[in-house]
């Protein structure tokens, strides 16, 4: 777990990040999928989620099922706003649980 407050650019300001484990044994499927953006969307920091180079919104269900992230996989979660802390501590948690599978 890895935890830095660095710039995205100039235009989009300072980021939280932490790196994260897909640990449960069918990877980030369409439930865990579900589950990840519908707690997202209950923060109003901008988080994104980072597999390889392919980076989506954290808040569309859509965008990380694309991810197609299997068991193992490291993934990063970036989030920048008044509540990003909250939000990546939160995002942590349900990979920490396994989406509770």
């Amino acid at each position: 777990m890895t935890e830095t407050n660095e710039g995205m650019d100039a235009e989009q300001g300072d980021f939280l990040s932490r790196e994260v484990v897909v640990s449960n044994e069918h990877g980030l499927h369409a439930r865990p999928a579900g589950k990840l953006a519908q707690r997202a969307q209950g923060f109003t920091a901008r988080i994104r989620i980072v597999h390889d180079e392919h980076e989506v919104d954290a808040k569309s269900i859509l965008e990380v099922l694309t991810l197609a992230a299997g068991p193992g996989d490291v993934l990063e979660i970036r989030a920048m706003g008044d509540d990003a802390a909250q939000a990546v501590e939160a995002l942590e948690r349900l990979f920490h649980k396994r989406f509770d599978e």
